[in-house]
């Protein structure tokens, strides 16, 4: 069975990390990055707080 991922072009969406995305874009691939950031910074207990606020909504 023959490979042919890397025959292929590739088409990439970046989530986060700006270095990744710069990396990728100067191989030639086409590419978009997406500013994600994890909901309330990352802190757990804010996290927990919007969810019990999202089951009440």
């Amino acid at each position: 069975m023959e490979n042919k991922l890397f025959e292929e072009k590739m088409s990439v969406i970046n989530l986060g990390l700006p270095g990744f995305f710069e990396s990728v874009k100067e191989q030639g691939a086409a590419c978009v990055h997406v500013d994600w950031r994890p909901p309330a910074g990352g802190d757990v207990r804010l996290i927990e707080i919007l969810d019990r606020l999202r089951e009440l909504g």
